[in-house]
């Protein structure tokens, strides 16, 4: 009896399987057709004395019972191709077998993989299975436990539904991640159960790139976020005093050019503390001219930014921390002083990602401690300590008294009267942060698009947060970017705030 009269086979694939892979043994087995149906395995199952060689092999499939629960952490499972047969990697594996792709499945593939059960049978002439002569069991992979606090996870996938961004919260005190969400998602099933052709270009190459991990990889204008790093600069050089005024009157005129602060009237007489507090432009156009390109360079990548944090996916991408040498390389000429003060708040060419933006807090609030993140709480028993101690990877060399003098400023931006993140607070905890607002086309294009109805929503400012509580013993830090969402302080801050009161278990 011919097999493809009784199911749906393509008779010249099955042909090109069976001349590619039986190999030099006469009855090596070959996957002709995979997740048949119920009805086809009973059409098989019936006709299985007069289909000579044909076998079903019922196998435990991965599901995800979650769906797009933590999608991007956990990753997928796909079939292993011969790109990756052929490297050497994956020894223990044949054709056929499902091997992880993405996330924790990719990274910790080894661990994960187990060992493979033997079966050895006695058949006929015709191929016909007579008994089994031996049988080995298979050896489960190893349990890998996560830092991921669920119900966290859960609440900040929430706040994304129908949002393009990410949410990243951590441990301050040893760089464990608690959630880290990235919207829009995508169901891991799909990989296993088969994926055609436009389902996975719309995963890899539609508008919004289900599949790209945001948290780790995407990498936008930090906005007023990178105000810490020039306020840090500025102290630690002995460009300012905590003491010395600046005067913003709404507008910095540098070349033939002026520089706006968001603003309009001005902030008046403006000290650092005001100026983080009320996120001043104005008063960082001015330190981070004094301070230049070379030096904001150089205290942004003490604090972990333009570098990947090594959280050890690999999907992570290192941002950018612009100076001479990369301007050059990149486009032949050099810095232009009018570039750093667009750098100074966060625009220009510096680009970060929402976890080196958790870290950042992080660092300032911890004493100057830069962690390696870390996803994997521990791989197998209790007892393998392998991934179980924090990763120091450096401290920041500054005086601790600048430290505290920032953190001062950023506990104010949620608390004092005039402070951008007053919709991050809390009665019962003290939540200290800094809003940012990217922005992502120039304000004459801004608009042109404004008189375009429905066209603006597409390139308006990225909403960003970053938060940490309580501020005087930090458990969580939180950073939060919705893309196009508009001004930080309203739609980032407040869901900063729910993950803070939600973990910390503090009731509404």
């Amino acid at each position: 009896m011919d097999l493809k009269k009784l199911i749906d086979l393509d008779p010249e694939e099955v042909e090109k399987k069976l001349k590619k892979e039986s190999g030099a043994y006469a009855f090596q087995s070959v996957l002709i057709k995979k997740n048949i149906s119920r009805d086809e395995l009973a059409i098989i199952q019936t006709h299985l004395y007069n289909l000579p060689g044909v076998m079903t092999d019922p196998t435990p499939r991965r599901s995800y019972l979650y769906g797009d629960f933590a999608a991007h952490i956990i990753g997928y499972l796909g079939e292993i191709n011969e790109k990756e047969l052929a490297s050497g990697q994956y020894t223990e594996n044949i054709p056929g077998d499902y091997i992880g792709k993405f996330g924790v499945e990719g990274k910790w593939q080894k661990e994960l993989n187990g060992t493979k059960g033997e079966k050895y049978v006695e058949v006929d002439a015709a191929g016909r299975q007579l008994q089994v002569v031996s049988k080995e069991s298979p050896v489960s992979g190893q349990n890998i436990t996560l830092t991921i606090e669920k119900n966290l996870q859960a609440s900040a996938e929430e706040m994304l539904r129908d949002k393009t961004g990410a949410i990243v919260a951590m441990d301050p005190s040893n760089g464990e991640i608690l959630a880290m969400a990235s919207a829009p998602s995508f169901d891991p099933n799909v990989f296993i159960t088969g994926i055609d052709k436009t389902e996975w270009n719309r995963l890899t190459s539609g508008k919004d790139y289900p599949l790209q991990n945001r948290a780790l990889s995407g990498q936008y204008p930090p906005g007023s976020v990178f105000k810490i790093v020039l306020a840090l600069a500025g102290l630690e050089e002995g460009i300012i005093t905590p003491e010395e005024t600046t005067l913003c009157t709404g507008s910095y005129n540098f070349g033939n050019r002026d520089y706006r602060c968001w603003k309009a009237g001005g902030h008046g007489t403006v000290a650092l503390h005001k100026a983080l507090r009320e996120s001043c432009d104005v008063y960082f156009y001015k330190l981070g001219r004094k301070l230049g390109i070379e030096r904001i360079a150089y205290y942004a990548r003490m604090c972990g930014l333009g570098e990947k944090t090594e959280i050890g996916l690999e999907s992570e991408k290192p941002g950018l921390i612009p100076d001479n040498e990369w301007k050059l390389k990149k486009y032949g000429v050099s810095w232009q002083p009018g570039e750093t003060i667009s750098a100074s708040i966060g625009q220009s060419f510096v680009l970060v990602t929402p976890l080196q933006a958790a870290r950042l807090i992080s660092v300032i609030f911890n004493g100057g401690k830069v962690y390696q993140p870390k996803i994997v709480k521990r791989v197998g028993d209790e007892n393998n300590s392998d991934y179980s101690e924090p990763v120091l990877l450096r401290e920041l060399d500054v005086d601790k008294k600048n430290l505290e003098l920032i953190k001062n400023a950023l506990t104010a931006v949620v608390n004092e009267q005039g402070g951008t993140g007053s919709s991050a607070r809390l009665k019962e905890v003290t939540v200290a942060g800094k809003t940012g607002t990217a922005q992502v086309i120039t304000l004459e294009k801004e608009k042109e698009l404004e008189e375009a109805s429905g066209l603006l929503d597409r390139h308006g400012d990225h909403a960003w947060f970053v938060g940490i509580a309580p501020a005087e013993d930090p458990k969580i830090a939180v950073a939060v970017i919705i893309e196009h969402g508009g001004h930080g302080g309203s739609a980032a801050a407040p869901y900063a705030k729910e993950l803070i009161r939600e973990y910390l278990d503090i009731e509404h």
